[in-house]
Protein backbone atom coordinates (compact mmCIF):
# COMPACT_ATOMS: atom_id res chain seq x y z
CA UNK A 1 0.00 0.00 0.00
CA UNK A 2 1.31 3.14 -1.11
CA UNK A 3 0.58 6.02 1.85
CA UNK A 4 2.30 9.29 -0.21
CA UNK A 5 3.76 10.19 -3.63
CA UNK A 6 7.34 10.24 -3.08
CA UNK A 7 9.73 12.38 -4.90
CA UNK A 8 13.35 10.80 -6.51
CA UNK A 9 14.34 14.47 -8.31
CA UNK A 10 17.29 14.04 -10.60
CA UNK A 11 20.69 13.43 -9.11
CA UNK A 12 23.71 14.98 -9.71
CA UNK A 13 25.91 13.13 -11.94
CA UNK A 14 28.98 11.05 -9.32
CA UNK A 15 31.98 12.65 -9.28
CA UNK A 16 35.12 11.07 -10.96
CA UNK A 17 37.82 10.69 -8.83
CA UNK A 18 41.33 11.54 -10.68
CA UNK A 19 43.92 8.66 -9.11
CA UNK A 20 46.56 11.65 -9.07
CA UNK A 21 49.86 11.14 -7.18
CA UNK A 22 49.34 10.90 -3.52
CA UNK A 23 46.02 10.98 -3.72
CA UNK A 24 44.19 8.51 -0.96
CA UNK A 25 41.96 7.26 -3.68
CA UNK A 26 45.57 6.23 -5.23
CA UNK A 27 46.90 4.73 -2.38
CA UNK A 28 43.31 3.10 -1.71
CA UNK A 29 42.95 1.23 -5.33
CA UNK A 30 46.46 0.51 -5.29
CA UNK A 31 45.84 -1.41 -1.82
CA UNK A 32 42.82 -3.12 -2.98
CA UNK A 33 44.51 -4.31 -6.36
CA UNK A 34 47.37 -6.27 -4.03
CA UNK A 35 44.23 -7.47 -1.92
CA UNK A 36 42.31 -8.56 -4.98
CA UNK A 37 45.66 -10.69 -6.64
CA UNK A 38 46.76 -11.66 -3.31
CA UNK A 39 44.20 -15.19 -3.34
CA UNK A 40 42.12 -17.25 -6.03
CA UNK A 41 38.45 -16.18 -5.70
CA UNK A 42 35.90 -18.87 -5.49
CA UNK A 43 33.22 -17.57 -7.51
CA UNK A 44 29.79 -19.22 -7.43
CA UNK A 45 26.95 -18.76 -9.73
CA UNK A 46 23.80 -17.02 -7.83
CA UNK A 47 20.26 -18.63 -8.86
CA UNK A 48 17.47 -17.81 -5.78
CA UNK A 49 18.90 -18.56 -2.58
CA UNK A 50 21.89 -20.37 -3.35
CA UNK A 51 25.43 -20.10 -4.39
CA UNK A 52 25.64 -22.80 -6.48
CA UNK A 53 29.21 -24.49 -7.09
CA UNK A 54 29.03 -27.33 -9.54
CA UNK A 55 32.96 -27.98 -9.66
CA UNK A 56 33.31 -27.64 -13.49
CA UNK A 57 35.29 -24.72 -12.96
CA UNK A 58 36.89 -22.05 -15.70
CA UNK A 59 40.07 -19.70 -14.68
CA UNK A 60 40.22 -15.98 -14.61
CA UNK A 61 43.29 -14.51 -15.75
CA UNK A 62 43.96 -10.46 -16.11
CA UNK A 63 44.56 -10.08 -19.90
CA UNK A 64 47.40 -8.07 -19.22
CA UNK A 65 49.02 -10.97 -17.13
CA UNK A 66 47.70 -14.48 -18.17
CA UNK A 67 49.99 -16.39 -15.74
CA UNK A 68 48.46 -14.95 -12.99
CA UNK A 69 44.78 -16.54 -11.82
CA UNK A 70 42.85 -14.82 -10.27
CA UNK A 71 40.48 -17.34 -9.25
CA UNK A 72 37.96 -19.54 -10.94
CA UNK A 73 33.91 -19.55 -11.46
CA UNK A 74 31.62 -22.24 -11.63
CA UNK A 75 30.16 -23.35 -14.97
CA UNK A 76 26.32 -24.03 -15.62
CA UNK A 77 24.95 -26.10 -17.77
CA UNK A 78 20.73 -26.09 -19.11
CA UNK A 79 19.68 -27.29 -15.69
CA UNK A 80 21.02 -24.55 -14.13
CA UNK A 81 19.46 -22.13 -16.99
CA UNK A 82 16.22 -24.24 -15.92
CA UNK A 83 16.85 -23.93 -12.37
CA UNK A 84 17.77 -19.67 -12.80
CA UNK A 85 14.35 -19.48 -14.99
CA UNK A 86 12.23 -21.38 -12.21
CA UNK A 87 13.57 -18.74 -9.20
CA UNK A 88 13.02 -15.39 -11.23
CA UNK A 89 9.49 -16.95 -11.91
CA UNK A 90 9.05 -18.33 -8.46
CA UNK A 91 10.25 -14.51 -7.34
CA UNK A 92 8.24 -13.03 -9.66
CA UNK A 93 4.77 -12.07 -7.78
CA UNK A 94 6.00 -11.08 -4.21
CA UNK A 95 9.08 -9.03 -6.19
CA UNK A 96 6.20 -7.31 -8.67
CA UNK A 97 4.25 -6.54 -5.35
CA UNK A 98 6.90 -4.89 -3.37
CA UNK A 99 6.08 -1.43 -2.35
CA UNK A 100 7.48 1.21 -5.32
CA UNK A 101 9.65 2.91 -2.95
CA UNK A 102 11.15 -0.85 -1.09
CA UNK A 103 12.32 -1.86 -4.97
CA UNK A 104 13.78 2.23 -5.48
CA UNK A 105 15.45 2.36 -2.39
CA UNK A 106 16.94 -1.48 -2.82
CA UNK A 107 19.09 0.16 -5.74
CA UNK A 108 19.98 3.36 -4.13
CA UNK A 109 21.37 1.79 -1.43
CA UNK A 110 23.60 -0.12 -4.00
CA UNK A 111 24.47 3.06 -5.82
CA UNK A 112 25.42 3.97 -2.42
CA UNK A 113 27.53 1.14 -1.40
CA UNK A 114 29.34 0.99 -4.47
CA UNK A 115 30.14 5.53 -4.33
CA UNK A 116 31.86 4.46 -0.68
CA UNK A 117 32.59 0.91 0.83
CA UNK A 118 32.80 -0.90 -2.33
CA UNK A 119 34.36 1.46 -4.56
CA UNK A 120 37.78 0.27 -5.00
CA UNK A 121 36.02 -3.55 -5.61
CA UNK A 122 34.02 -2.63 -8.34
CA UNK A 123 37.60 -1.03 -9.94
CA UNK A 124 39.59 -3.62 -8.77
CA UNK A 125 37.74 -6.50 -10.09
CA UNK A 126 37.39 -4.67 -13.37
CA UNK A 127 40.97 -3.22 -13.72
CA UNK A 128 41.95 -6.84 -13.09
CA UNK A 129 39.59 -8.94 -14.97
CA UNK A 130 39.25 -6.90 -17.88
CA UNK A 131 42.85 -4.65 -18.28
CA UNK A 132 41.02 -0.94 -17.93
CA UNK A 133 43.36 1.77 -16.00
CA UNK A 134 42.53 3.19 -13.23
CA UNK A 135 40.18 6.32 -15.17
CA UNK A 136 39.10 3.91 -17.47
CA UNK A 137 37.90 1.85 -14.55
CA UNK A 138 36.37 4.84 -12.39
CA UNK A 139 34.13 6.38 -15.21
CA UNK A 140 32.85 2.75 -15.63
CA UNK A 141 32.60 0.40 -12.77
CA UNK A 142 32.08 3.51 -10.09
CA UNK A 143 30.50 6.41 -11.90
CA UNK A 144 28.24 5.04 -14.41
CA UNK A 145 27.09 2.29 -12.98
CA UNK A 146 26.20 4.67 -9.76
CA UNK A 147 24.26 6.91 -12.58
CA UNK A 148 22.45 4.49 -14.07
CA UNK A 149 21.45 3.02 -10.94
CA UNK A 150 20.53 6.97 -9.36
CA UNK A 151 18.92 8.25 -12.38
CA UNK A 152 17.18 5.14 -13.12
CA UNK A 153 15.07 5.64 -9.81
CA UNK A 154 14.59 9.44 -10.84
CA UNK A 155 13.22 7.94 -14.70
CA UNK A 156 10.39 5.08 -13.07
CA UNK A 157 9.22 8.02 -10.70
CA UNK A 158 8.81 9.92 -13.89
CA UNK A 159 6.83 7.55 -15.58
CA UNK A 160 4.93 6.56 -12.83
CA UNK A 161 3.82 10.18 -12.25
CA UNK A 162 2.05 10.45 -16.02
CA UNK A 163 -1.47 9.66 -15.55
CA UNK A 164 -4.41 10.36 -18.37
CA UNK A 165 -6.69 13.60 -18.13
CA UNK A 166 -10.51 12.31 -16.50
CA UNK A 167 -13.53 13.62 -17.65
CA UNK A 168 -16.79 14.59 -15.50
CA UNK A 169 -17.98 11.51 -13.55
CA UNK A 170 -14.95 9.28 -14.55
CA UNK A 171 -11.59 8.59 -12.84
CA UNK A 172 -8.65 7.14 -15.56
CA UNK A 173 -5.69 6.14 -13.99
CA UNK A 174 -3.01 4.09 -15.69
CA UNK A 175 -0.60 1.82 -14.03
CA UNK A 176 2.47 0.26 -15.25
CA UNK A 177 3.19 -3.38 -14.63
CA UNK A 178 6.18 -5.66 -14.93
CA UNK A 179 5.67 -7.80 -18.25
CA UNK A 180 4.64 -11.26 -18.08
CA UNK A 181 7.37 -14.14 -17.31
CA UNK A 182 10.88 -13.87 -16.79
CA UNK A 183 13.58 -11.66 -18.99
CA UNK A 184 17.02 -12.78 -19.86
CA UNK A 185 19.58 -9.92 -19.60
CA UNK A 186 23.03 -11.02 -21.83
CA UNK A 187 25.70 -8.14 -20.76
CA UNK A 188 29.63 -7.23 -22.58
CA UNK A 189 33.15 -7.77 -21.29
CA UNK A 190 34.00 -3.97 -21.73
CA UNK A 191 31.73 -1.99 -19.67
CA UNK A 192 31.18 -2.78 -16.02
CA UNK A 193 28.26 -0.36 -15.60
CA UNK A 194 26.32 -2.37 -19.07
CA UNK A 195 26.67 -5.21 -16.96
CA UNK A 196 25.23 -4.19 -14.29
CA UNK A 197 22.64 -1.66 -15.94
CA UNK A 198 21.13 -4.27 -18.04
CA UNK A 199 19.70 -6.88 -15.49
CA UNK A 200 18.94 -4.00 -12.52
CA UNK A 201 17.09 -1.71 -14.77
CA UNK A 202 14.28 -4.19 -15.58
CA UNK A 203 14.15 -5.52 -12.06
CA UNK A 204 13.77 -2.09 -11.12
CA UNK A 205 10.62 -1.95 -13.01
CA UNK A 206 9.39 -4.69 -11.47
CA UNK A 207 10.45 -7.63 -13.60
CA UNK A 208 12.89 -10.56 -12.46
CA UNK A 209 16.05 -11.56 -14.50
CA UNK A 210 18.51 -14.22 -15.84
CA UNK A 211 21.79 -12.33 -15.96
CA UNK A 212 24.61 -13.71 -18.34
CA UNK A 213 27.87 -12.02 -18.38
CA UNK A 214 30.53 -12.61 -20.51
CA UNK A 215 33.30 -14.89 -19.20
CA UNK A 216 35.64 -12.11 -19.15
CA UNK A 217 33.44 -9.71 -17.14
CA UNK A 218 32.42 -12.90 -14.22
CA UNK A 219 35.08 -10.93 -11.86
CA UNK A 220 33.21 -7.18 -11.51
CA UNK A 221 29.91 -9.24 -12.46
CA UNK A 222 30.72 -11.71 -9.19
CA UNK A 223 31.25 -8.23 -7.00
CA UNK A 224 28.63 -6.51 -8.31
CA UNK A 225 25.96 -9.17 -7.43
CA UNK A 226 27.68 -9.43 -3.73
CA UNK A 227 26.55 -5.50 -3.25
CA UNK A 228 22.94 -6.20 -4.46
CA UNK A 229 22.63 -8.76 -2.08
CA UNK A 230 23.89 -6.39 0.53
CA UNK A 231 21.42 -3.94 -0.75
CA UNK A 232 18.82 -6.20 0.08
CA UNK A 233 17.72 -7.73 -3.49
CA UNK A 234 15.73 -10.54 -2.31
CA UNK A 235 16.61 -13.86 -3.55
CA UNK A 236 15.69 -14.71 -7.82
CA UNK A 237 15.05 -11.52 -8.57
CA UNK A 238 18.14 -11.47 -10.28
CA UNK A 239 19.88 -15.26 -10.83
CA UNK A 240 23.13 -15.05 -12.06
CA UNK A 241 24.55 -18.03 -13.91
CA UNK A 242 27.78 -18.84 -16.31
CA UNK A 243 26.75 -20.50 -19.59
CA UNK A 244 27.37 -20.32 -22.87
CA UNK A 245 25.32 -18.92 -25.32
CA UNK A 246 23.73 -21.67 -27.48
CA UNK A 247 23.10 -23.18 -23.95
CA UNK A 248 21.25 -20.53 -22.91
CA UNK A 249 19.35 -19.58 -26.14
CA UNK A 250 18.18 -23.18 -26.44
CA UNK A 251 16.06 -23.28 -23.16
CA UNK A 252 15.49 -19.43 -22.60
CA UNK A 253 14.05 -18.98 -26.13
CA UNK A 254 12.04 -22.24 -26.55
CA UNK A 255 10.39 -21.30 -22.87
CA UNK A 256 6.81 -20.02 -23.29
CA UNK A 257 7.46 -17.53 -20.03
CA UNK A 258 10.18 -15.44 -22.14
CA UNK A 259 9.01 -12.20 -21.44
CA UNK A 260 12.00 -9.89 -23.22
CA UNK A 261 15.60 -9.98 -24.02
CA UNK A 262 18.14 -7.16 -22.92
CA UNK A 263 21.47 -7.57 -24.73
CA UNK A 264 24.89 -5.88 -25.55
CA UNK A 265 27.08 -7.39 -27.53
CA UNK A 266 27.93 -8.69 -31.45
CA UNK A 267 25.30 -7.54 -34.22
CA UNK A 268 25.63 -10.98 -35.76
CA UNK A 269 24.38 -12.82 -31.94
CA UNK A 270 21.64 -10.51 -32.19
CA UNK A 271 20.64 -11.12 -35.50
CA UNK A 272 20.41 -14.63 -34.63
CA UNK A 273 18.81 -14.03 -31.25
CA UNK A 274 15.56 -11.82 -33.36
CA UNK A 275 15.58 -14.75 -36.00
CA UNK A 276 14.95 -17.64 -33.17
CA UNK A 277 12.47 -15.58 -31.12
CA UNK A 278 10.44 -14.76 -33.76
CA UNK A 279 10.84 -18.70 -35.12
CA UNK A 280 9.13 -19.06 -31.88
CA UNK A 281 6.57 -16.16 -31.28
CA UNK A 282 3.70 -18.68 -31.52
CA UNK A 283 5.22 -20.23 -28.54
CA UNK A 284 5.28 -17.39 -26.13
CA UNK A 285 2.59 -15.84 -23.99
CA UNK A 286 3.11 -12.17 -24.84
CA UNK A 287 5.43 -10.58 -27.81
CA UNK A 288 8.78 -10.48 -26.16
CA UNK A 289 10.70 -7.04 -25.63
CA UNK A 290 13.76 -7.25 -27.79
CA UNK A 291 16.61 -4.77 -26.82
CA UNK A 292 19.44 -4.28 -28.35
CA UNK A 293 22.86 -2.48 -28.52
CA UNK A 294 25.60 -3.98 -31.05
CA UNK A 295 28.13 -2.76 -32.99
CA UNK A 296 29.85 0.03 -34.37
CA UNK A 297 32.03 1.62 -36.92
CA UNK A 298 32.40 4.98 -35.32
CA UNK A 299 33.69 7.78 -37.22
CA UNK A 300 35.50 11.06 -36.86
CA UNK A 301 34.83 13.31 -39.61
CA UNK A 302 37.30 16.62 -39.69
CA UNK A 303 36.57 19.80 -41.79
CA UNK A 304 38.91 21.83 -43.67
CA UNK A 305 38.75 24.65 -40.72
CA UNK A 306 39.39 21.63 -38.20
CA UNK A 307 41.82 22.43 -35.78
CA UNK A 308 44.45 19.99 -35.96
CA UNK A 309 45.20 19.58 -32.29
CA UNK A 310 41.79 19.01 -31.66
CA UNK A 311 41.28 16.53 -33.99
CA UNK A 312 44.13 14.56 -33.14
CA UNK A 313 43.48 14.49 -29.33
CA UNK A 314 40.17 13.28 -30.24
CA UNK A 315 41.49 10.23 -32.03
CA UNK A 316 43.82 9.93 -29.68
CA UNK A 317 41.36 9.74 -27.12
CA UNK A 318 38.78 8.27 -28.92
CA UNK A 319 40.46 5.53 -30.65
CA UNK A 320 42.71 4.18 -28.07
CA UNK A 321 41.37 4.83 -24.66
CA UNK A 322 40.51 0.99 -23.29
CA UNK A 323 42.35 -0.50 -26.48
CA UNK A 324 39.91 0.60 -28.58
CA UNK A 325 37.20 -2.02 -27.07
CA UNK A 326 34.42 0.17 -26.81
CA UNK A 327 31.23 0.02 -28.89
CA UNK A 328 31.61 4.16 -29.62
CA UNK A 329 35.32 4.09 -29.90
CA UNK A 330 36.29 6.13 -33.26
CA UNK A 331 37.52 3.05 -35.52
CA UNK A 332 37.53 5.07 -38.97
CA UNK A 333 38.93 9.05 -39.62
CA UNK A 334 38.23 11.21 -42.24
CA UNK A 335 40.81 13.56 -42.46
CA UNK A 336 41.03 16.74 -45.52
CA UNK A 337 44.12 16.79 -47.01
CA UNK A 338 44.79 20.47 -46.05
CA UNK A 339 45.07 19.06 -42.35
CA UNK A 340 45.97 15.31 -43.05
CA UNK A 341 49.74 15.92 -42.41
CA UNK A 342 49.48 18.37 -39.55
CA UNK A 343 46.95 15.48 -37.98
CA UNK A 344 49.26 12.77 -38.86
CA UNK A 345 52.37 14.49 -37.43
CA UNK A 346 50.51 14.93 -34.07
CA UNK A 347 48.72 11.00 -34.12
CA UNK A 348 52.66 9.63 -34.15
CA UNK A 349 53.90 11.52 -31.71
CA UNK A 350 50.84 10.87 -29.52
CA UNK A 351 50.58 7.19 -30.18
CA UNK A 352 54.65 6.77 -29.87
CA UNK A 353 54.19 8.66 -26.34
CA UNK A 354 51.65 6.14 -24.99
CA UNK A 355 52.68 3.88 -22.32
CA UNK A 356 51.59 0.26 -22.76
CA UNK A 357 51.36 -2.82 -19.88
CA UNK A 358 49.69 -3.67 -17.02
CA UNK A 359 46.80 -1.91 -14.85
CA UNK A 360 48.77 -1.94 -11.84
CA UNK A 361 51.28 0.80 -13.26
CA UNK A 362 48.92 3.82 -13.29
CA UNK A 363 51.20 5.64 -16.13
CA UNK A 364 50.14 2.76 -18.51
CA UNK A 365 47.81 4.92 -21.08
CA UNK A 366 47.07 1.01 -22.80
CA UNK A 367 46.80 -1.89 -21.59
CA UNK A 368 45.69 -5.15 -22.81
CA UNK A 369 42.76 -6.46 -25.06
CA UNK A 370 40.51 -8.95 -23.74
CA UNK A 371 41.33 -12.59 -24.62
CA UNK A 372 43.74 -14.12 -27.00
CA UNK A 373 40.74 -14.35 -29.44
CA UNK A 374 40.30 -11.02 -30.10
CA UNK A 375 43.87 -10.29 -30.31
CA UNK A 376 44.26 -12.96 -33.08
CA UNK A 377 41.35 -10.99 -35.23
CA UNK A 378 42.68 -7.50 -34.42
CA UNK A 379 46.39 -8.69 -35.24
CA UNK A 380 44.79 -10.66 -38.75
CA UNK A 381 43.88 -6.77 -39.82
CA UNK A 382 47.00 -5.53 -38.77
CA UNK A 383 48.52 -8.13 -40.78
CA UNK A 384 46.97 -7.79 -43.76
CA UNK A 385 46.85 -3.86 -44.11
CA UNK A 386 51.04 -4.29 -43.49
CA UNK A 387 50.51 -6.46 -46.89
CA UNK A 388 48.41 -4.41 -48.77
CA UNK A 389 49.05 -1.38 -51.22
CA UNK A 390 46.15 -0.05 -50.89
CA UNK A 391 47.12 0.55 -47.14
CA UNK A 392 49.91 1.92 -45.20
CA UNK A 393 50.62 2.31 -41.16
CA UNK A 394 51.92 5.26 -39.62
CA UNK A 395 52.26 3.91 -36.62
CA UNK A 396 52.27 0.93 -34.46
CA UNK A 397 51.55 -2.34 -35.37
CA UNK A 398 53.60 -4.70 -33.16
CA UNK A 399 51.44 -7.44 -31.25
CA UNK A 400 52.76 -9.41 -28.36
CA UNK A 401 50.69 -11.91 -26.43
CA UNK A 402 53.99 -13.73 -24.52
CA UNK A 403 52.90 -12.32 -21.52
CA UNK A 404 49.82 -10.40 -22.09
CA UNK A 405 47.44 -9.74 -24.62
CA UNK A 406 49.18 -6.22 -26.13
CA UNK A 407 48.45 -4.92 -29.22
CA UNK A 408 50.33 -1.40 -30.27
CA UNK A 409 47.64 1.33 -31.23
CA UNK A 410 47.85 1.10 -34.62
CA UNK A 411 46.56 3.67 -37.62
CA UNK A 412 46.21 2.92 -41.31
CA UNK A 413 46.07 4.84 -43.95
CA UNK A 414 44.06 3.65 -47.18
CA UNK A 415 43.69 5.13 -50.45
CA UNK A 416 40.28 2.58 -50.75
CA UNK A 417 37.38 4.23 -49.61
CA UNK A 418 35.71 1.24 -49.26
CA UNK A 419 38.88 -0.65 -47.29
CA UNK A 420 37.74 -3.45 -44.90
CA UNK A 421 39.25 -2.16 -42.24
CA UNK A 422 36.75 1.03 -43.12
CA UNK A 423 33.93 -1.14 -43.04
CA UNK A 424 34.36 -3.90 -40.34
CA UNK A 425 34.22 -3.21 -36.90
CA UNK A 426 37.45 -4.40 -35.50
CA UNK A 427 37.16 -3.86 -31.74
CA UNK A 428 40.44 -2.90 -30.98
CA UNK A 429 43.20 -0.52 -30.86
CA UNK A 430 43.04 0.07 -34.61
CA UNK A 431 42.07 3.69 -36.14
CA UNK A 432 41.94 3.48 -40.14
CA UNK A 433 42.41 7.17 -41.82
CA UNK A 434 40.85 8.29 -45.30
CA UNK A 435 41.98 11.49 -46.97
CA UNK A 436 39.96 13.55 -48.64
CA UNK A 437 40.05 16.34 -51.37
CA UNK A 438 39.08 19.50 -48.94
CA UNK A 439 36.43 20.86 -51.64
CA UNK A 440 34.71 17.38 -51.58
CA UNK A 441 33.49 17.94 -47.92
CA UNK A 442 29.75 16.73 -49.39
CA UNK A 443 30.88 14.02 -51.02
CA UNK A 444 32.90 12.38 -48.00
CA UNK A 445 29.60 13.05 -46.19
CA UNK A 446 28.36 10.25 -48.43
CA UNK A 447 30.74 8.24 -47.56
CA UNK A 448 30.55 8.33 -44.00
CA UNK A 449 27.00 7.22 -44.25
CA UNK A 450 26.88 4.78 -46.42
CA UNK A 451 30.21 3.18 -45.87
CA UNK A 452 29.45 0.80 -42.98
CA UNK A 453 26.49 -0.94 -41.85
CA UNK A 454 26.44 0.46 -37.96
CA UNK A 455 25.24 3.72 -36.74
CA UNK A 456 26.16 4.22 -33.48
CA UNK A 457 28.69 6.81 -32.58
CA UNK A 458 30.26 9.99 -34.71
CA UNK A 459 31.49 13.42 -34.56
CA UNK A 460 31.77 16.11 -36.45
CA UNK A 461 35.13 18.40 -36.20
CA UNK A 462 35.09 21.88 -37.44
CA UNK A 463 34.88 25.52 -36.85
CA UNK A 464 33.16 26.82 -39.62
CA UNK A 465 29.41 26.47 -37.66
CA UNK A 466 27.93 26.26 -41.76
CA UNK A 467 30.08 22.83 -41.81
CA UNK A 468 28.74 21.70 -38.29
CA UNK A 469 25.49 22.31 -39.71
CA UNK A 470 25.28 20.37 -42.88
CA UNK A 471 27.36 17.40 -41.14
CA UNK A 472 24.48 17.31 -38.26
CA UNK A 473 21.78 17.13 -41.02
CA UNK A 474 23.22 14.84 -43.52
CA UNK A 475 24.52 12.90 -41.24
CA UNK A 476 21.57 12.60 -38.71
CA UNK A 477 20.76 8.63 -39.61
CA UNK A 478 24.65 7.94 -39.42
CA UNK A 479 25.08 8.23 -35.75
CA UNK A 480 22.31 7.86 -32.90
CA UNK A 481 24.95 9.80 -30.60
CA UNK A 482 26.95 13.02 -32.93
CA UNK A 483 29.13 14.46 -31.34
CA UNK A 484 30.32 18.54 -32.56
CA UNK A 485 33.71 19.10 -31.89
CA UNK A 486 34.69 15.95 -29.67
CA UNK A 487 35.55 12.04 -29.62
CA UNK A 488 32.68 9.74 -30.02
CA UNK A 489 32.96 8.17 -26.62
CA UNK A 490 32.22 8.59 -23.28
CA UNK A 491 28.41 9.03 -23.15
CA UNK A 492 27.10 9.86 -19.16
CA UNK A 493 23.90 8.61 -17.66
CA UNK A 494 20.89 11.49 -18.01
CA UNK A 495 23.74 13.88 -20.24
CA UNK A 496 23.64 11.77 -23.59
CA UNK A 497 21.46 8.92 -23.50
CA UNK A 498 23.55 6.07 -25.53
CA UNK A 499 21.83 3.80 -28.26
CA UNK A 500 22.21 3.58 -32.32
CA UNK A 501 20.27 2.16 -35.20
CA UNK A 502 20.71 -0.20 -38.14
CA UNK A 503 23.34 -2.83 -37.60
CA UNK A 504 24.31 -0.63 -34.47
CA UNK A 505 20.84 -1.85 -32.35
CA UNK A 506 17.23 -1.00 -31.36
CA UNK A 507 18.28 2.56 -29.93
CA UNK A 508 15.98 2.02 -26.89
CA UNK A 509 18.71 4.49 -25.71
CA UNK A 510 20.53 3.00 -21.83
CA UNK A 511 20.75 5.99 -19.63
CA UNK A 512 17.56 7.42 -20.39
CA UNK A 513 13.55 7.43 -19.64
CA UNK A 514 13.42 5.84 -23.06
CA UNK A 515 14.83 2.43 -22.30
CA UNK A 516 12.52 1.93 -18.94
CA UNK A 517 9.89 2.19 -21.29
CA UNK A 518 10.75 -0.96 -22.78
CA UNK A 519 10.27 -2.46 -19.72
CA UNK A 520 6.94 -2.00 -18.80
CA UNK A 521 3.09 -2.92 -19.70
CA UNK A 522 0.70 -0.30 -19.23
CA UNK A 523 -2.70 -0.59 -17.99
CA UNK A 524 -5.26 1.91 -18.15
CA UNK A 525 -8.62 1.51 -15.91
CA UNK A 526 -11.30 3.67 -15.92
CA UNK A 527 -13.56 4.35 -13.37
CA UNK A 528 -17.50 5.52 -13.77
CA UNK A 529 -19.10 7.25 -10.98
CA UNK A 530 -22.19 7.61 -12.58
CA UNK A 531 -22.50 4.38 -14.71
CA UNK A 532 -25.88 4.71 -17.09
CA UNK A 533 -28.66 2.38 -16.22
CA UNK A 534 -30.53 2.79 -19.65
CA UNK A 535 -29.36 1.11 -23.02
CA UNK A 536 -31.03 4.50 -24.56
CA UNK A 537 -29.40 7.49 -25.91
CA UNK A 538 -30.83 10.77 -26.76
CA UNK A 539 -30.09 10.78 -30.44
CA UNK A 540 -32.83 7.66 -30.36
CA UNK A 541 -35.78 10.09 -28.77
CA UNK A 542 -38.39 10.56 -30.81
CA UNK A 543 -39.50 14.21 -32.37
Amino acid sequence: MNLGYFNYPAPANEPVLNYAPGSRERAALQQTLKELKSKQHDIPMYIGAQEVRTGKKGTLRPPHEHAHILGHYHEGDESHVRDAIAAALAARKGWADLSWETRAGIFLKAADLIATKYRYAMNGTTMLGQSKNAFQAEIDSACELIDFLRWNVHFLSEIYRQQPISGPGVHNRMEYRPLEGFLLAITPFNFTAIGGNLPTSAALCGNTVVWKPAHTQIFSAWMFMRILREAGLPDGVINLIYVDGPTLGNICFSHPDFGGVHFTGSTGVFNRMWKTIGENIASYRSYPRIVGETGGKDFVLAHSSADPDVVATALLRGAFEYQGQKCSAASRAYLPDNLAQAIKKKLIEGANSFKMGGVEDFSNFVNAVIDEKSFDKIKSYIDRAQSDPKASIWVGGKCDKTKGYFIQPTVIETTDPNYVTLCEEIFGPVLTVYIYKADEFQQTMDLVDNTSPYALTGSIIAQDRQAVELATTRLRYAAGNFYINDKPTGAVVGQQPFGGARGSGTNDKAGSILNLYRWLSARTIKETFHPPVDYRYPFMDQE
